[in-house]
């Protein structure tokens, strides 16, 4: 798998998970979940992506 590849399943990911727990679950979950949701994402990718491609997981790098 390429560094670019990884890193777009990287941010998707991130994207995904974070951004969908703020738009579908905020009044469930509240400020902890969604800094859950966000935080869980980026462990998960830089364990999964990181070795590939440094995990940066941000979409302007």
């Amino acid at each position: 798998m390429s560094k670019y590849a990884c890193e777009f399943v990287g941010t998707f990911a991130l994207v995904f998970l974070g951004c969908g727990t703020i738009v579908f679950m905020h009044s469930e979950v509240g400020p902890l979940g969604i800094a859950l949701a966000f935080g869980l994402s980026v462990v998960a990718m830089a364990y999964t992506v990181g070795p590939i491609s440094g995990a940066h997981l941000n979409p302007a790098v």
